[in-house]
């Protein structure tokens, strides 16, 4: 389909970083969720966990995560993070987790909070992991993407 084509692949399909220099800065917010699915009496003992608290301990894993995602997916631009949010709330069958990360940059940082959502559940599975086998992290999604040019 025309307009389809992929940015991060040259004419012959060879991997490229995609040049951006030529956009202008614009500012840029995502949002992303992911949900990790465990059994209700696990989420009841969520405060009191031998590994210590896996929420402050997912919250600050994602935020840590948003600001590495260039050292971790191989052709996304290092962004200067002006801001990132990451929540985690106890719901029946989990622990959601919704994170919003902006920049004014030449591209945009829905990568960012996509990394840093699905590092936060991954660190809630880690933290639980001993007392729930059949816990499951899904729905890892981007929510919105916005971009506002800078004048």
């Amino acid at each position: 389909m025309p307009g389809d084509e992929l940015s991060h692949a040259d004419e012959s399909g060879a991997v490229r970083m995609v040049d951006v220099g030529s956009k202008p800065p614009a500012r840029r917010r995502a949002r992303a969720r992911a949900f990790v699915r465990m059994s209700a009496g696990v989420t009841a003992r969520l405060d009191d966990l031998p590994k210590g608290d896996v929420l402050t301990t997912a919250q600050l894993a994602g935020i840590m995560a948003a600001k590495r995602t260039a050292e971790l997916i191989p052709l996304c631009h290092p962004l200067a993070l002006s801001h990132v949010e990451v929540r985690l709330e106890v719901e029946e069958g989990g622990v959601a987790v919704e994170v919003s990360a902006e920049t004014t940059a030449q591209t945009g940082v829905e990568m960012e909070a996509l990394t840093a959502a699905s590092i936060a559940a991954l660190t809630v599975y880690d933290m639980v992991k001993a007392i729930d086998k059949e816990m499951v992290v899904e729905d890892v999604r981007l929510l919105e993407k916005t971009k506002e040019i800078v004048e």
